[in-house]
């Protein structure tokens, strides 16, 4: 709740109520950690077995790495520490500062494929099984894809300009003649029309009336789901679709398969394997250098991916209290005092 928000339904000024809060009213004057809060805070009492660790820009684009505690489930108590930058050696030095007892606790840490984070991890939490989120590989495969799509609607579009190109060039020859043929018998009331010289270039449609620039554009969500939640009309442009690309086809059944393997509520690690191996496979036959890429970075972390059938975790906590301090900072309407604003994230989330 901000002092914005009191304004309207209390008949106050919310400006002067923000300062009487700030300076009197709460002990921001009196915490214990305003010396420190700009580059670390930390909660000992908050952590727990299973924590989550990203990263978030808190103002003017400075990233603060956030532990955080998945059982609190994005309210009291979820934050365990929240420190300035991402350098690895800071995090760790704020990390150790909670006693190691407690830091043994902790059984499961989700994250992203940062190699900063994967660092900070092990030398945090060393009994720790590292969980690496299924989204984020998802998004891994996903981005080839959306880069392939990318690719056919630059050609699309620069075939169309061309096409557009030659269209008003032969206009302008055939309304050259027109007009010459027009002088001469310029009495004779008979003949063809006049050729308009400004007549529009009209592009080809396709049989749902889109024109393929346009079909490679709104195409860009469906790829994204499965077919099962495509509506009649986005079936009826991804039939379109892969019958002009069937690169994109294989692109999108190769992202598909990977996000039924991990769907898989029966699943083990070792049946996980057997499947990551034969989609590390498919990947090589399709040959696409941006998807053996993304294979190649999964591949190097594939145990820690297939950690996700342990427990079935993922990195959502972590990412709804990000959307939760970006939600609040939205309602500040920006952060003016940053270490007031972390004051204010301590007494929400700490």
């Amino acid at each position: 709740m901000t002092a914005r928000s009191l304004q309207k339904p209390y008949h106050i000024k919310a400006d002067e109520f923000g300062r009487a809060y700030k300076d009197h009213l709460s002990d921001f004057r009196s915490w214990k950690h305003i010396l420190h809060a700009r580059e670390w805070l930390i909660f000992p009492r908050n952590i727990g077995p299973n924590l989550s660790i990203d990263e978030t820009a808190l103002s003017n684009g400075d990233l603060y790495t956030i532990v955080s505690n998945k059982d609190a489930h994005g309210g009291k108590g979820a934050l365990v520490a929240i420190v300035s930058g991402t350098k690895v050696e800071d995090v760790v030095a704020a990390l150790m500062r909670i006693h190691w007892y407690l830091r043994c606790k902790v059984r499961e840490v989700t994250m992203d494929f940062s190699e900063g984070m994967h660092q900070i991890v092990l030398q945090s939490f060393p009994y720790a099984t590292i969980t690496l989120d299924r989204f984020h590989m998802q998004q891994l495969a996903t981005d080839p894809m959306q880069e392939l799509r990318l690719k056919y609607k630059k050609e699309a579009q620069k075939e169309q300009n061309e096409k557009r190109k030659l269209f008003k060039a032969q206009l302008a020859e055939k309304y050259e003649k027109s007009l010459k043929r027009r002088k001469k018998g310029k009495k004779d009331k008979r003949g063809r029309k006049p050729i308009r010289k400004n007549k529009a270039y009209v592009p080809e449609r396709l049989s749902n009336g889109d024109t393929l620039p346009e079909l490679l554009t709104r195409t860009r969500y469906s790829l994204m789901v499965s077919p099962e939640k495509w509506t009649g009309t986005q079936k009826e442009r991804m039939k379109l679709l892969f019958e002009r690309y069937p690169d994109l086809e294989k692109a999108y059944s190769l992202v598909h398969s990977l996000r039924m393997i991990f769907s898989n509520t029966r699943a083990t690690w070792i049946s996980g394997y057997e499947s990551m191996q034969n989609w590390f496979d498919k990947v090589r036959e399709f040959g696409n250098d941006s998807f053996n890429t993304a294979a190649e970075t999964i591949k190097d972390r594939l145990d820690e991916v297939l950690n996700y059938f342990i427990h079935r975790a993922t990195n959502a906590s972590a990412e709804s209290l990000n959307s939760k301090i970006k939600q609040f900072r939205a309602q500040l309407r920006g952060v003016v005092d940053i270490d007031f604003f972390l004051y204010r994230l301590s007494m929400i989330f700490g």
